[in-house]
Order: C-alpha cells, then structure tokens, then sequence
C-alpha cells in the first residue's frame, strides 16, 4: 500500500510525535504498512499518549546514533578512516518500509539520512578513492544504475517518497572516476559499454518533453524553451503535494495560500529539494521568504553545467568505443548548450554566472557558489575563468572556506553556511584553469576550520558557518548532522591535495 496516504501517517505526522518528521517516514513496520494502518482503523484516531504507545509497538526504527568510543577525536584524518565502517551499509533486504532495497553495497551521509544519496555519493567517493575503496564506489554506481531502471531515474535518495525527482546528475563524475582509475588500464570497453547505457538513460531523462515545447509552450518537465530556441534545463517534480517527509512543516507554510498556490507551493519545494539545495535564496523571489519559492522558473546554471559534462562525457566515451556518429551528434549538442549557457547565464559586466528567471527573462540577483561549476566542467573561457576566480576570492572566500551565497537568510544553503561540495567544485575548477595558490587558499581556510571546529565538536558535521568559526552552522528544516558523508570525502581529497603539493 502507498502508506503516505494512510490514516495512520497523516495522524502521526500532524501530531508531531517525532521532533523529525523524516523519523516516521523512515519506521519500519513490525509486520507490514498495511497490518499496521489496518489496525490503527479499528482502534483509531487516537491522540498524544496513546498514538506514540501504539507507534511504538508497531514500529521500529533505525539506530542512528555513532559510536563515538569507536572514533579517533584526535585527528580528523583519522576519524574520517574510523568512520567509514560505521557509514557503510550492505545491500538490503526488504523491509517492507519506505526504503527502495539496494542490490548492492552503500555509504549513507549519517544522522538522519540513513540511505543513499545520489549527488552526496560522488563527493563521497573521492575519500574512498583517497584510500583505495574502488569496490564501495562501483557497488554505489552499480545501484544508480539499478535504481535508475527500476524507477525511471535516480532518485534523491532510496526512499519511495523520494521516486518522483533526482538529484544534480553526478552520474558521469562517478562512471569518468571508476574509468580512470580501474577500468581504462583494463581497455574494458565491455564495461564501458554498459556505462555508457546508463548515461545515455539518464540524458533521455533531464531531456524528456523536448518534442513537445512547440509554439507558445516554453516549459515542460525539466527542459526549457529559451527565446532564442535553446533548450537548456531546470530542476521539476511531478508531484504536487506536501512532502511525506516534512508534512506537517508543508502544510503549514502553505495554510494561508490559495489553492492553486499550495500546489505550486509543493511542486516547487520538492523541486528545490531536486537541486539538493533546499533551500537557498536561489529559489526564492522575496530572498528571506520561503513561500516565494519559484525553483521551476529558474534555469540555474550548475545544473545546466553538469549536463554539459554528461554530454562531454558521452562524447568522449562514444569516441571510444568507435561511434564518431554519434560523438559528433552529442557534441554539437553540448556546443549549443554552451552557447545558450553563455547567452543566458554569464554577466559580462559583472564577470559572474548567474541562473536565469524565465518569468522575469532576465538573470537571477543571487550571486552563489554555483558560479564554481562553469570552471569545474571546463566550460569557462580563459577569461571568464580569471573573472569569476577573482569574484571568488574577494567575495565568497571567509575565514572557514568559500560562503555558499552572498545572501544572508534563514535558510541552510545561503550565507553563513559553507558546504564542502562546492568547495571542491570550486577548488578543482581553480586547479583545473591553474589557479593554484587560490585553490591552496580556499583548502587550507577549509581544513583550519574543521580542524578547530573539530577540536570542539569531536566529529565532522554536514555543513559549517564559514564566517564566524565559533558559531555553528544553523538555517534549514532540522538540526546539524553529524557523520558526515561528503565531508569526509572532499576534506579526505584537500588534505590528499596539499599533502601532494608540498
């Protein structure tokens, strides 16, 4: 059964029994979702007391907590080496729950995200790549691929109430890392093969409704119609409803809203969460006030620079297995993309990129961190390259790292915040146009920052305010979470970085 709809949900969320939405959301049911909700519709509604006794006798949950006795408190390095095994998570068995059973191996961020995310697991990955866990990576990849047939695409995370939006399309980083470091010195072209079918699935996906933005329809799905013809894209959700794992919290800012509005309200946040910004001025109209979220309107730039590396990449792998044909179709593809990326997106004034506002038809005001990702696809040109180097370095860079927006909001992906995969989208964009002491800059202000916070906090957390170092990150939908993931990994890769440089 869909148990989202189910009495049983509905009345344990609006209740607030868990501090978390997401908790219940991710119960497992002693027996099944159905016997549970059959029987609460014979002794229910119930209220307080009783609803949590009888959650609690029919459910179980996840043990979320680490073992910080079995953690290294001393040295970051360390920690991040002890914490892997504790953040490892084996192929899965049905549980009759809300997760989407993986076949394979996985690596789950920590705290209350205990299944696998798409865009996290990339950054994931470099740490593991640091210490030669190739086999965890592909057994990840092997799961995107897995999931991706069996749900139309790759999802946020394995969870069934994440199966109608995806995440940044990181795929192609993760298949170009297990290329280069394993399968090209094999010339397994057999592999590659394989890989490259998985790609081209998840570009029919972020291309999908191009045949039908015809006359006057400039948007469908996740592909946008820009005035000059260009197709660039955005971040969509099918769905129209309040979120399963944040009910209560959707239906709350939405109370006020007409009804059309509530459901542009939905679409629109569950699109943000597609980004995996969510949530950031970004999407916002009014920059401090959620309910103006219009993600669907925005073309945002690093989602536009990534499928441009998707694109790269199958040209690049088409040429490998001898199919020039359909390289040099791809490429001209990515050619326009570039050109309509460049069209829309880049300030020359400013030397910035910025997303674009279809229902404004003009660029964004929010000057954010995603300006990075031109650099670290190799999109920038020398000279927009040296520009947005310079916005980076006076604007962005604080005393912990690079600061996510210049905008200082409530919400978690604005200013003060600092998430380390955009520092590693930064640094490695800066390393790659050869601006190395910058990108030494940028790494060194990150590690100084964790290893104090570090200091104090005893773990690595999933973001951090990188302009007052004594305070802790805070904005968003919940508390801080500690693990973390992509933490690990891109400071993993900065310490490898610098340690190789000197």
């Amino acid at each position: 059964m869909n148990f989202v709809n189910s009495q049983l949900f509905k009345d344990v969320q609006m209740a607030e029994i868990f501090a978390d939405s997401k908790t219940f959301a991710d119960a497992v049911p002693n027996l099944s979702w159905q016997s549970a909700s059959e029987l609460y519709q014979l002794v229910g509604p119930l209220q307080g007391e009783k609803l949590r006794e009888f959650v609690m006798s029919h459910f179980s949950f996840a043990n979320q907590a680490i073992p910080m006795a079995k953690l290294n408190t001393t040295s970051v390095n360390q920690y991040i080496l002890d914490l892997w095994p504790h953040l490892h998570r084996s192929a899965d068995s049905d549980l009759s729950s809300s997760l989407m059973p993986l076949q394979f191996d996985y690596i789950v961020p920590g705290g209350r995200f205990q299944e696998i995310y798409y865009w996290d697991s990339y950054f994931t990955a470099l740490g593991l790549e640091d210490i030669g866990d190739l086999a965890t990576i592909e057994a990840m990849v092997n799961n995107f691929i897995d999931l991706q047939k069996r749900n139309g695409c790759i999802p946020n995370g394995n969870r069934v109430y994440y199966s109608s939006r995806s995440q940044p399309p990181v795929l192609a980083l993760m298949v170009t890392l297990l290329w280069e470091a394993k399968y090209e010195q094999r010339k397994d072209f057999s592999w590659l093969e394989n890989a490259i079918a998985a790609l081209e699935a998840e570009y029919q996906f972020w291309m999908k409704g191009c045949e039908e933005l015809v006359d006057d329809k400039q948007a469908t799905k996740r592909v946008v119609k820009m005035s000059d013809g260009a197709i660039l894209n955005r971040y969509w959700d099918s769905a129209r409803s309040p979120r399963p794992e944040s009910l209560k919290e959707d239906l709350h800012d939405a109370q006020n809203l007409s009804a059309d509005q509530q459901l542009s309200y939905f679409q629109n946040i569950r699109a943000a969460c597609e980004s995996g910004w969510d949530f950031s001025s970004r999407w916002l109209s009014e920059p401090s006030d959620l309910k103006s979220i219009e993600t669907t309107n925005i073309v945002p730039i690093d989602l536009n620079c990534l499928v441009y590396n998707l694109e790269k990449t199958l040209e690049r792998f088409y040429s490998l297995i001898n199919k020039e044909h359909k390289s040099r179709a791809i490429a001209e593809l990515a050619l326009f993309r570039l050109e309509a990326i460049n069209q829309y997106c880049w300030d020359n004034d400013k030397g910035v990129y910025r997303d674009f506002n279809i229902r404004l038809n003009k660029q964004s005001p929010i000057d954010s961190m995603a300006m990075a990702v031109p650099l670290f696809v190799g999109a920038a040109s020398e000279q927009q390259a040296q520009q947005v180097k310079t916005k980076l370095m006076s604007d962005f860079l604080k005393p912990g790292g690079l600061v996510t927006t210049l905008s200082n909001t409530p919400q978690q992906w604005d200013s003060p915040n600092g998430w380390a995969p955009l520092q590693w989208f930064a640094v490695k964009g800066l390393l790659d146009y050869g601006f190395i002491s910058e990108a030494e800059a940028v790494m060194k202000n990150w590690l100084s920052m964790i290893e104090m916070r570090f200091a104090e906090d005893k773990c690595l957390l999933e973001k951090y305010n990188v302009c007052e170092l004594v305070s802790r990150a805070g904005g968003g939908e919940y508390t801080v979470q500690q693990g973390f993931g992509w933490t690990n990994g891109v400071t993993s890769r900065f310490y490898k970085l610098l340690n190789d440089s000197l």
